[in-house]
């Protein structure tokens, strides 16, 4: 098979905090409806992604990765499933507080390791609720779950747009209303919640807490700063975050920008501020929409992106 670009259908969540403008908001066509989170690149059971483009559309990613493997995930990646899930996130109401496993204890609770990072790109101002406050302890958690003061042990972070925030399995967390958030994940849907804010359920019923499972997990001894720092790697480069699961970059295109895939890992592109064109193989062009996600395979090799405006693209990839 020859490889190119790969574009999927977006798998949308109706969760009670959504909003309604997500489709809008990036330039999509979807009928009325509440739009919490829209998974862009995934292969999980609860919302795997389908490819739209090209001879592969209408083929499910994982059987895809099946005949394709390291040629589209790279040899970073071991096995044939995709390592990440890569969502949006548009809060019109807080998410609830909750925390996830990490792969330190995740089989003890039956569920699936989950870290994370989030990149803003609300353009109004908000705050996310990222790690507990210095000196908390376990007791005083289970006293703040039976008098609902959760604000006097969470750790307040400004959320604002071009920032980013890291989020390890076992750090307690709540995104705020207003956030709009490209989410870069481990291939997880384990949430254990605590305090969802005294709401209901589609179904008009509290929603399940899992606060015995949390307790399991949370890292009581978890001190560290959860804003990301970017490093510049060159004029065109910012690194936002770096971890053991995935890496996020900020790349900058005037114009025309070359990158390379190597064959060492998949290259997830995404931009929510206009689309643009990626040329590739002796002169092959893909078009990207504004606020589509597009998956460059591994083995593509040598590519370009280009805008007839500044924009910012960001790249997910996977570490060595």
């Amino acid at each position: 098979m020859k490889l190119y670009p790969l574009k999927f259908k977006p798998v949308y969540k109706d969760y009670p905090w959504g909003n309604t403008t997500l489709p809008a908001t990036l330039g999509r066509e979807a009928p009325e409806g509440l739009y919490a989170e829209s998974w862009e690149i995934s292969t999980h059971p609860d919302g795997e992604s389908v490819v739209v483009n090209g001879e592969l559309s209408g083929q499910p990613f994982s059987a895809v990765l099946k005949e394709t493997g390291e040629e589209v995930l790279g040899s970073n990646v071991k096995g044939h499933d995709f390592p990440l899930l890569i969502k949006l996130i548009d809060a019109a109401k807080p998410l609830s507080v909750q925390v996830h496993p990490n792969n330190g204890n995740a089989a003890e609770v039956q569920g699936e390791p989950k870290t994370e990072m989030w990149y803003f790109l609300n353009d109004e101002p908000s705050q996310i609720f990222c790690g507990l406050m210095p000196g908390t302890t376990k007791e005083g958690f289970i006293k703040a779950i039976e008098e609902e003061s959760f604000e006097s042990i969470l750790r307040t972070c400004p959320a604002e747009k071009g920032g980013a925030a890291y989020v390890p399995g076992g750090r307690v967390h709540a995104i705020d209303a207003g956030c709009l958030i490209l989410e870069i994940q481990q291939n997880s849907n384990t949430t254990y919640r605590v305090y969802d804010w005294g709401r209901v359920g589609n179904d008009g019923k509290p929603r399940e807490l899992h606060v015995e499972k949390a307790l399991q997990v949370i890292d009581f001894e978890d001190s560290s700063e959860p804003i990301c720092v970017p490093k510049v790697i060159h004029s065109n480069v910012r690194n936002i975050c770096t971890s053991e699961f995935f890496i996020l970059d900020e790349l900058k295109v005037e114009e025309s920008l070359e990158l390379l895939a190597d064959g060492t890992s998949f290259h997830a592109l995404f931009c929510a501020d206009a689309g643009f064109e990626i040329a590739y193989a002796a002169g092959e062009v893909e078009l990207v929409a504004k606020g589509e996600s597009v998956l460059i395979p591994a083995r593509l090799g040598g590519y370009s992106i280009k805008s007839a405006a500044p924009i910012l693209v960001l790249k997910t990839t996977v570490p060595a």
